[in-house]
């Protein structure tokens, strides 16, 4: 390592305080045992064990940002390494790219949101299981992380009692009470105290695990953007809404998406279907629903995904989403194995009988799929973009008669839809887009998606035409809630 590397962070060093240490120490528990850093006193002798593990190089400082992005230390990517959290957001959706494991992220993120008292619960559920000198919430000696730890107040040879969860998490695995596939433990304590970070939890398990869960109440996990904050649109008139479904529950349900990009014919590839699945987490999220990703399914496995989800108890929520991106023909969905699925036996594992808990509820499927081979004459008007078009060869010939369902589909039955290989699909990037503009002014779903409707029935693409169709048996307005920017937890 060369002296401008040492430079380099020595000057991160300096930058970092002691929550932060913590923080980087205990993310990096995967690479650097807690035998060794048990003689970690600050920030560059914490460099330097990485630098020993072969994991910060001159020519690969890959880890060392990674770590700044997970403890939020964007200043110091852009100031110190010339990034920035959307090139790092970029780089870490590839697995293999991620040294962080899922495990040590997941319990950051509840040491980020839990509080001071919320640990005091957590130590006093922990008693009988970790020994008493354990669970004490010692006071820890301030240490100079870098040499110039300055917050206002703050003495760097006092004494101050820390928020020990972190320390807290490292006592019970040394223990052996928990650890990346036994967190039954923690989650149930969690339950107690913070049921939505047990949520998150339940999510954890079941996007890397594969793991159902028992019902889990859900409550506040955060702020989110305030109403006005996404639209760029004229404001649409709409009538007050006098009868329209509860949306009380944060999250208020699950927004699952079936994404298949990749199948066994490489000629089937759908380019493109990452933009779709990347817009739909990012706008479902901010209308405050739990957004877990499935990719590249066979057909058996999508069947047993669906029911998975329709077995879970979803009394704490108030929706259900589904999203399915893939080929497909009339009536049918394609897995990544070509064997197709019947839209109405998907659908049909969320009728009341069948999950009770959702009964009443609002259930919704948005299907980018085709529904048949023919492309729509096209009725000239305005030119849509030349880039590069495919199609997704799929839905239902008829909607079941079931209460609190909505099917929007990309196209009608017997036609194809169209997808960009470089910016996604027309329908789903329309409906993200109208959903962003027209949730902050409170208008229910059937009237955004009937100007999605609009929108896509107004382009051209290869001198054909596209248009959705929506079927619903709901019988209230769904009002999907935009809330005011909470007050961080303290």
């Amino acid at each position: 390592m060369n002296t401008d590397i040492y430079r380099l962070l020595f000057s991160i060093s300096e930058a970092l305080d002691l929550e932060n240490l913590m923080a980087l120490k205990f993310l990096s528990l995967e690479h650097i045992p807690q035998k060794s850093q048990e003689d970690i006193q600050n920030a560059k002798d914490f460099f330097l064990n990485l630098q020993k593990g072969g994991l910060i190089k001159e020519d690969d400082l890959s880890f060392l940002k990674e770590l700044l992005f997970r403890v939020n230390r964007i200043d110091l990517l852009a100031e110190k390494l010339d990034c920035n959290r959307d090139e790092m957001e970029k780089e870490l959706q590839n697995p293999d790219k991620a040294k962080v494991s899922p495990y040590r992220q997941l319990l950051y993120q509840i040491s980020e949101e839990i509080t001071s008292e919320e640990v005091a619960s957590v130590r006093f559920l922990l008693q009988k299981e970790l020994p008493k000198k354990k669970l004490q919430d010692n006071a820890v000696r301030v240490l100079d992380c870098g040499g110039s730890l300055r917050r206002a107040g703050w003495d760097p040879l006092a004494e101050l009692p820390l928020k020990s969860i972190l320390k807290l998490f490292t006592e019970m695995e040394k223990a052996g009470i928990m650890n990346e596939t036994k967190l039954t433990l923690l989650k149930s304590i969690l339950q107690e105290v913070r049921p939505d970070l047990a949520q998150k939890m339940n999510t954890y398990e079941l996007t890397t695990q594969g793991h159902m869960h028992q019902k889990v109440p859900c409550l506040q996990t955060g702020p989110f953007l305030g109403p006005g904050e996404w639209g760029a649109k004229e404001p649409m008139s709409v009538p007050k809404p006098e009868n329209s479904y509860r949306m009380d529950n944060r999250p208020h349900g699950y927004c699952v998406i079936l994404n298949n990009a990749v199948f066994k014919n490489p000629d089937e590839t759908r380019m493109g279907t990452d933009k779709d699945a990347a817009a739909l987490k990012r706008v479902f999220e901010r209308l405050q629903f739990e957004t877990i990703e499935h990719q590249n399914l066979e057909a058996k496995e999508i069947r047993e995904k669906i029911q998975d989800y329709s077995n879970m108890d979803h009394s704490n929520m108030d929706c259900f989403i589904c999203c399915l991106l893939s080929h497909g023909e009339k009536g049918k969905v394609h897995g990544t194995d070509w064997n197709s699925v019947s839209i109405t036996d998907l659908v049909s594992c969320f009728t009341g009988s069948k999950c009770f808990s959702l009964a009443g509820k609002p259930k919704l499927f948005l299907i980018q799929a085709c529904q048949g081979r023919t492309g729509q004459k096209n009725i000239p008007v305005e030119e849509d973009s030349s880039r590069e078009l495919e199609t997704d060869a799929f839905p239902m010939s008829s909607i079941p008669d079931w209460a609190d369902i909505l099917i929007s589909m990309a196209t009608v039955e017997d036609f194809v839809c169209y997808r960009y290989r470089e910016t996604g699909s027309v329908y789903i990037q329309c409906l993200c887009e109208e959903l962003e503009s027209f949730c902050p002014q409170r208008v229910d779903l059937l009237t955004i998606l009937t100007e999605v409707n609009k929108k896509v029935g107004e382009k051209v693409f290869l001198d054909k035409k596209q248009m959705p169709e929506i079927k619903s048996t709901l019988r209230k307005q769904l009002i999907f809630q935009v809330p005011t920017p909470d007050k961080k937890r303290q």
